[in-house]
């Protein structure tokens, strides 16, 4: 599993969600997390019904990732992702430009549903952005289950809010990830979409779904299938370097929110136990 932080898994207010009888995941809404490294509510663990974690927090690699949250990197200059932020022409720096994500209220809490209000802060507290999330679990077939998780971001100021990524502050590489943001669990998963199951190829797509499979033992697999791209949206995905899956909100241009406009989006994922072919996840989605 590799390191792991001191802060991991703690908490001072939690919920969680149950299919059938069985607790699939837990969401922590006020985590005890270093500045630098985004605090923001998050999901984790996510478990399959047989119970195999599929989430990962705090990794050595990236120790800003949080199991399954919302972040990004540019929020009219503020980093909500937490790490180094990427700067044109000098590369990814440290900056103290770091805000947060904080849990506001509950609205909503059910055993397969947990609703919230949260305020998106620069770091002089200021609120850039006021969201509404729901969070829903359920059965889907025997193997699998299905989290859905819909959010929307209202702009509560007098000026536009800006949203960007590394890719629109000069990255190349197709690295424009920020939106609902799945860090899988440790290992290298298989990536695939509706046309290729090539990662370079997945990476940047605009497939109706995309899908991660991976192995925790030779005998003990896992599936993920994501959907819910919204208009101008692309999938950020990675496996070789380390496993993770973005709905991308600026993946290659700066997305805006007008004063009194909002940006909804809703995004399904399909847990499942083994391995399903492209076949099956077509039908499934």
């Amino acid at each position: 599993m590799g390191k792991r932080f001191p802060e991991a898994g703690v908490r001072d207010d939690a919920a969680s969600l149950w299919v059938g009888g069985v607790e699939v995941a837990e969401y922590v809404t006020r985590p005890v997390v270093d500045p630098l490294r985004g605090p923001r509510p998050y999901v984790h663990p996510v478990r399959t019904l047989a119970g195999l974690v599929v989430t990962d927090i705090l990794p050595e690699d990236h120790p800003h990732h949080l199991g399954v949250s919302l972040a990004l990197q540019d929020v009219n200059g503020v980093n909500l992702w937490g790490g180094r932020t990427y700067v044109r022409e000098a590369g990814y720096t440290w900056l103290d430009d770091h805000g947060l994500i904080e849990h506001v209220e509950w609205v909503d809490q059910a055993s397969d549903r947990l609703a919230n209000r949260l305020h998106w802060r620069g770091p002089d507290g200021r609120v850039l952005l006021a969201e509404d999330r729901v969070m829903t679990a359920t059965a889907v077939d025997a193997r699998s289950w299905a989290l859905e998780v819909a959010y929307t971001l209202r702009n509560p100021g007098p000026e536009p809010v800006r949203l960007g990524s590394p890719a629109t502050n000069g990255r190349p590489g197709k690295a424009g990830y920020g939106g609902f943001f799945w860090r899988l669990a440790p290992g290298h998963p298989r990536v695939l979409d509706a046309h290729s199951d090539v990662e370079e190829e997945v990476n940047g797509s605009r497939s109706p779904w995309v899908a991660a499979v991976g192995e925790a033992t030779p005998d003990r697999a896992y599936t993920l299938v994501f959907t819910g791209l919204g208009v101008g949206d692309h999938w950020f995905v990675r496996a070789a370097e380390y496993p993770g899956v973005c709905v991308a909100l600026a993946f290659e241009t700066v997305r805006v929110i007008e004063p009194g406009d909002a940006l909804h989006r809703t995004h399904r994922v399909i847990i499942a136990d083994g391995i399903l072919t492209g076949a099956e996840i077509s039908t499934l989605v």
